[in-house]
């Protein structure tokens, strides 16, 4: 062992409760975390004579340090690691990272609730439901749901500022809550309905949809009760397309396949007897993990961290054993604050969907491998282009976007020896440049990606400059003054004449080599992939920008005029044109707005002072 952390002293003072460790590396970084019933007999396990597992021998040779934490019963302990493995991320854990933003479907915390798609980080409140495979299966879902489900889709701004209903109430696939066209107890019994729909509740809407309509029936209010028996009959027509699972009410399948260091695990989600989707993870997986450890993270991580956007289910079918199986059963039983059973299968239909998630699982291995070894073959080519002495492990490529040098936004995308890396992806909001000088803001984002790195292995390899000698340039006058042992090369990538793909020239040394490699090199693909990969993370970047300064209103900028204010303000004059074209006496009648308000919104409206 080469670290000089003191294992018997250690033990010698160890509880034998159950707990949560820490190890941490000289740099004093958390490297792994891990749970006991028996603090003291699982860390002894670490420090035998003789240890054959080659990632546990790699992973004690780092250790300088191990804290623990105590808790009251293994659950405890369970839920502990996971929420310290999610903060650390540590290096020697098994880690289920979903790279791509899946979208889902969400009905916000409202008033009025919204109905829409959202992709990314859960800062909304409300519920969602999902994940789907792509933007275009949301979409098909809320046509569906408009000719069901009378609720609002617009965005926030459209509704606050109608006065009048718009063409989806027209088209009765809107209920008009903004002009007050129905209740707000009756609008959110839509919403209610709409949830239990997306969470295969299917049989409850229409049982629900049924007693309205016939109570609005009874009370002789007949245009409501064929507004009910159209939903049912749409519902019903929905019902009879969806393909009826079986006797199952409500259970989710793992599937898993573990080949060549690619593990695929698939889930396929069974609610109120219909598979309602299915989805293949991969976890990062250090070397010689087996197949339980994978197994038991991903259930950890999986279940307690909401990475699948399902309700836990009450059955969970495993394809095998796992020593942990009590243990994690009691802590997502704890989470769910019911029971929730974890079950290895062996007959009947259960075995039947357990088979065919195994199968899409070993699928997903054999696509993932030969995207694998086509990834490699690439890097290798790149490489002996190159000439470079050791394998590329990290290449990073920058882009800069802007419209007329408004809202400028620099791009860096990462790519490891497996592809890209999406966790260390940044965008910068460049500042303090003259608008439209793209050398500027590239010593800008070279500035704000290298000024404080330490870490050696955050330095690339390689660094690809989507641009010509100019931008290459900055680059290379930022890294005349780099104090690190480390240097990364400096590739240009001008586009060609006709900006096809497959044109491109490369350029080093400050433009003193240019060289355009073959169509058809791998090498060129490898390049175009990241060139590509930042061009565009970073016109996302701008748009989403632009789009926010586009959707600001002028008025937000007068002091005085509060969101109340801007309502009445929209409201009384037909929107941010009529506002615009009103006099000064026509602004102040606005309720709320005084005389001496609204001299200030004209004279800042119409730029006079």
């Amino acid at each position: 062992m080469t670290s000089k952390f003191d294992a018997n002293h250690f033990l010698s003072k160890l509880t034998e409760q159950p707990g949560v460790y820490r190890m941490y590396n000289t740099a004093e970084e958390v490297i792994y975390v891990g749970k006991a019933k028996n603090l003291k007999k699982r860390l002894s396990s670490y420090f035998r004579g003789t240890i054959t597992n080659a990632k546990t021998r790699t992973l004690v040779s780092h250790i300088a340090n191990i804290e623990i934490t105590v808790t009251h019963t293994e659950s405890e302990a369970l839920i502990l690691e996971n929420n310290l493995i999610k903060k650390y991320l540590p290096k020697y854990n098994v880690l289920l990272r979903d790279d791509k933003s899946y979208p889902f479907i969400l009905i916000t915390d409202h008033k009025h609730p919204k109905i829409g798609l959202h992709r990314g980080a859960r800062k909304v409140k409300g519920d969602y439901f999902g994940p789907y495979p792509s933007s275009g299966a949301v979409w098909e879902s809320l046509r569906l749901m408009q000719k069901i489900f009378p609720i609002r889709q617009c965005e926030d701004n459209f509704y606050k500022s109608r006065t009048r209903p718009c063409l989806q109430y027209q088209l009765k696939r809107c209920s008009g809550p903004c002009v007050d066209k129905i209740s707000v107890d009756d609008y959110q019994e839509q919403v209610n309905l709409a949830k239990l729909f997306l969470n295969g509740k299917n049989k409850t809407v229409i049982a629900a949809l049924v007693k309205k309509m016939e109570k609005a029936s009874s009370e002789l209010a007949f245009e409501q009760a064929a507004s009910y028996r159209d939903q049912i009959s749409v519902l019903r027509k929905v019902q009879e397309q969806q393909y009826v699972s079986g006797d199952v009410p409500e259970l989710d399948v793992i599937g898993f396949h573990y080949e060549n260091g690619v593990a695929a695990i698939h889930v396929l989600f069974i609610r109120d007897h219909k598979v309602l989707g299915s989805k293949n993870y991969f976890p990062k997986i250090p070397k010689s993990s087996d197949t339980e450890e994978v197994l038991t993270a991903f259930i950890l991580q999986f279940y307690m961290n909401g990475y699948g956007g399902q309700a836990m289910p009450k059955e969970i079918t495993l394809p095998f054993a796992i020593d942990e199986q009590a243990g994690l059963q009691g802590a997502l039983s704890e989470i769910a604050q019911r029971k929730v059973k974890l079950k290895t299968i062996s007959r009947g239909e259960k075995l039947r969907y357990l088979s065919l998630a195994n199968k899409n699982a070993s699928i997903a291995v054999k696509t993932k491998l030969v995207e694998k070894g086509a990834v490699a073959q690439r890097y290798k080519e790149l490489n002996e282009y190159l000439n470079l002495d050791n394998t590329i492990s990290r290449m990073e490529c920058f882009d800069i976007s802007h419209t007329s040098g408004q809202q400028t936004i620099a791009s860096c995308v990462v790519f490891n020896d497996q592809g890209p890396f999406k966790q260390e992806y940044r965008r910068y909001n460049v500042e303090g440049i003259t608008p439209g000088d793209d050398y500027a803001a590239m010593r800008f984002a070279l500035a704000k990606r290298y000024d404080k790195v330490k870490d050696e292995t955050k330095i690339p390899d390689v660094i690809f400059i989507d641009g010509g000698k100019g931008q290459l340039t900055q680059a290379e006058e930022y890294f005349e003054s780099w104090s690190h042992n480390k240097f990364p090369m400096l590739i240009g990538v001008a586009k060609g004449t006709s900006r096809k793909p497959g044109l491109e020239t490369l350029i080093f040394n400050g433009g003193s080599k240019e060289v355009s490699l073959p169509s058809d090199s791998l090498a060129l693909h490898l390049i175009q992939h990241i060139r590509d990969e930042a061009h565009r993370f970073a016109i996302t970047g701008h748009r989403n920008k632009r789009a926010k300064v586009k959707a600001t209103s002028p008025l937000e900028s007068i002091q005085g005029v509060g969101p109340k204010r801007r309502q009445a303000l929209l409201k009384y004059l037909g929107g941010q044109q009529g506002i615009t074209s009103a006099s000064i006496d026509e602004l102040a009648k606005v309720p709320g707005i005084s005389k001496e308000l609204a001299e200030n919104i004209f004279h800042t409206l119409h730029d006079k002072s």
